[in-house]
């Protein structure tokens, strides 16, 4: 059998809601976005060359998150670097949003928040310049103890960014040895 053509790029997200007022405004502030459409029952969200990156889609009759059933995980965002990752936390947290993660997973420096029903969203920048160092970082006996990560402190990230140290020294992941998934980010 012969490979599939793979796409391009991924295109949107779609999220079903009983809440669109406030997903859709969630969605707007957290990626610093824009509605292209909007109306009572769906919102085109886009923050960048796409006509919509998210899509929230109000359905009546959808039902709460159940804890611990099977579905998506989270979305994730990349940021160019260190400093604009920093600053989005920041914008963030003067907007009330506040991670319910912070992880150096290796490949990426990660930060989790949840949006209004209970979706995680990963906010990330790659911790390696070159797709071959962080396909060989997680071919390692490193990565294989320990493929979660080490937590971090987004406030001491801002600090050691202000104290104008290297980033790579930032986003070498410390080895702390075998890690179990945290209970429940």
């Amino acid at each position: 059998m012969s490979k599939v053509q793979s796409p391009s790029k991924l295109a949107h997200v779609v999220l079903r809601t009983q809440k669109l007022t406030p997903m859709a405004e969630f969605y707007k502030t957290f990626l610093g976005g824009h509605t292209t459409y909007e109306n009572d029952i769906v919102s085109f969200i886009t923050y960048d060359d796409e006509h919509h990156r998210i899509a929230i889609l109000a359905v009546p009759e959808t039902t709460p998150k159940v804890l611990g059933s099977s579905g998506l995980e989270h979305v994730a965002f990349t940021f160019p670097n260190l400093y604009d990752l920093a600053l989005a936390y920041t914008q963030r947290k003067e907007h009330g949003m506040e991670p319910i993660w912070c992880v150096n997973h290796g490949p990426t420096t990660s930060i989790y928040y949840k949006d209004p029903d209970g979706n995680q969203i990963e906010t990330q920048v790659d911790n390696f310049d070159d797709l071959k160092d962080a396909d060989k970082f997680m071919a390692s006996k490193e990565f294989a103890e320990n493929p979660i990560g080490v937590d971090f402190d987004p406030e001491e990230l801002c600090r050691r960014l202000r104290s104008g140290e290297d980033h790579a020294s930032i986003k070498k992941r410390p080895d702390i040895g075998p890690r179990r998934l945290p209970p429940g980010p």
